[in-house]
Formats: structure tokens, C-alpha cells, sequence
């Protein structure tokens, strides 16, 4: 498992947070997945890659940044 945390342009309300979400666990069901809306940060816990969080977060329509600072 990895611990990250990725910037993500795009998201404004709960919604967002959902489809973000959704999206990282629909690809690792067993991902644990936090959002800081009003940062823009993603933090996962996952056996996902980061090209595989980059192809979830681009499928549910947001802008991957990479990984926080």
C-alpha cells in the first residue's frame, strides 16, 4: 500500500468529492481516499500507481496536477 497526496484542480462541492472518490475505489476497492476541497488535495491509501490515480481522476472529469508538495 502507498500513502500519497495529489493536487486536483477542478473540484467545488461534495459532488466532486464523490466522483473523485468513486472513482480512485471503483479502480482499488479497498482504497482509502480523503479530500481537502478547499485545497484541491487527494490523499490515497492504495495499492494504485500514481499513472492509475492520474487515469481515474482524469475519467470522473477533474484536472491531476500530481503529487503535493
Amino acid at each position: 500500500m502507498f500513502d500519497q497526496t495529489y493536487l486536483v484542480k477542478g473540484m467545488t462541492c461534495g459532488g466532486c468529492v464523490k466522483s473523485v472518490t468513486n472513482a480512485i475505489q471503483h479502480a482499488d476497492p479497498s482504497a482509502k481516499v480523503s479530500v481537502e476541497l478547499e485545497g484541491g488535495k487527494v490523499s490515497v491509501h492504495s495499492i494504485l500507481s500514481d499513472d492509475a490515480i492520474r487515469t481515474a481522476v482524469e475519467d470522473a472529469g477533474f484536472n491531476y496536477e500530481g503529487l503535493a508538495a
